[in-house]
């Protein structure tokens, strides 16, 4: 006699899988996708917190603009610095454990900086904390693409941003609102709390993809081969450009709307959440249209240009209307190639050095918004405007579009060959 489940499970005629119980491998793909989406919307509280509370925080410890800057850069190096690191531990142990660390790591060092007066012991600590957040980028986007197919790889990766995203609309709704409440201290404390508890959620109900059985360790010397593909070297260009938007969109769009713009926290927070919410979207939606039409390159080249013309427009706008329609196409352009642009590194090396190819590509990034992140506060302190970082960032967009066309390129090559061994 049959047991229920398995009547449950198919249907008598078809044999066709019920959507009420799906099976096992289905299963553990949701509730991991699941899973980081929760912890990312919780570390998202913490991280993008510190940029919207910066205006706060740059009072409440005296410091310049380019002092705050240096605050992104102590958490943004030692972050950089571990990306490839990162990568290869995931490839070679998994990434379960390593995200674990790396959240819980990061929610505790950010939660004694809502007890810290003292601006280098900030900087001490958020330098630490970076190092512990360098371990969820590469291991989370290798453990969500390893439950997908390689035809939605794009896919997979764009997921990993949709918590994030979700961390930033719930933070801006509230965060104004708790800072007047409790303080920003205070605000950090609990945010941070909230990743604690995240952390050991994901640890308790998160699981790796089986590897095959037999299948050898991932080796240092398969890591070192990485550096002959030049598609690798390309898009780690390429994510230079990108990040260094998304700093100037993340960490300074809320300073400047408060010091250029006499905009108040309260409604700075309410853009911050249009432009996440936005992000948001467009980050599936650049994954779907890459696997859709197999053509990442485009979709980067496109977003690039876009993203050149509203950092532009960001410094020349007048009118508040027209300035957050600018703000708004800002925030799809900018994360709608997170997808693609992090599946075409990994299609180049294959799914076994996923993690590595990641953060190998992350490193790149970061070191990009690093010098952004320092410059556009050093810009600020010396013209008393942010207007000249905004259009360095624009012509930098510029270089990224004539990188994708080089990329494109290059993919086409591949493909050729390929077909030609074939």
């Amino acid at each position: 006699m049959r047991n229920p489940a398995s009547l449950l499970a198919h249907h008598p005629v078809s044999g066709a899988v019920d959507i009420a119980s799906p099976d096992p491998a289905t299963r553990k793909r949701l509730t991991n996708v699941m899973l980081v989406f929760v912890c990312q919307a919780f570390h998202s509280l913490t991280f993008i917190g510190l940029a919207l509370f910066l205006p706060l925080i740059r009072e409440d410890l005296h410091i310049s603009y380019a002092q705050a800057g240096m605050l992104s850069v102590a958490a943004t190096l030692s972050y950089a610095l571990g990306q490839i690191p990162a990568g290869f531990l995931a490839d070679r142990y998994g990434p379960r454990r390593l995200f674990f660390v790396g959240l819980m790591g990061w929610s505790i060092l950010t939660l004694t900086v809502g007890l810290i007066h003292v601006f280098w012991a900030a900087v001490t600590v958020l330098f630490v904390a970076g190092a512990f957040r360098a371990l969820l980028f590469a291991p989370g986007l290798a453990l969500l693409a390893s439950w997908y197919p390689r035809g939605q790889g794009a896919m997979a990766m764009s997921l990993y941003m949709l918590g994030a995203y979700t961390g930033n609309i719930i933070l801006a709704l509230i965060g104004p609102a708790l800072t007047v409440a409790l303080g920003w201290r205070m605000a950090i404390m609990l945010f941070a709390a909230a990743g604690a508890c995240g952390a050991i959620l994901f640890y308790t109900f998160g699981s790796e993809k089986p590897r095959k059985a037999g299948a050898r360790p991932f080796a240092m010397q398969e890591a070192v081969h990485l550096l002959h593909s030049k598609v690798l070297w390309l898009c780690s260009a390429i994510q230079i450009v990108r990040f260094s938007a998304v700093t100037g969109f993340v960490f300074w769009l809320p300073s400047m709307l408060i010091a250029d713009r006499g905009f108040s926290l309260q409604s700075v927070g309410f853009v911050v959440a249009m432009s996440a919410a936005l992000s948001a979207l467009a980050n599936p939606l650049g994954g779907y249209l890459s696997d859709r039409f197999r053509s990442p390159s485009l979709i980067i080249g496109a977003s690039l240009v876009g993203l050149a013309c509203t950092c532009a427009l960001l410094t020349w706008v007048e009118s508040t209307s027209a300035l957050l329609i600018v703000i708004a196409c800002g925030s799809v352009f900018v994360q709608i190639y997170f997808g693609p642009l992090y599946f075409v590194p990994v299609e180049a090396v294959g799914p076994r050095a996923a993690g590595t190819a990641i953060g190998f590509s992350n490193l790149f990034a970061n070191l990009g918004g690093l010098v952004t992140a320092y410059s556009l506060g050093m810009v600020k302190d010396i013209t008393g405007s942010f207007k000249v970082g905004f259009l360095g960032i624009s012509a930098l967009c510029i270089v990224g579009v004539m990188l994708s066309v080089a990329l494109a390129n290059m993919r086409h090559r591949a493909q050729e060959q390929q077909l030609t061994i074939r």
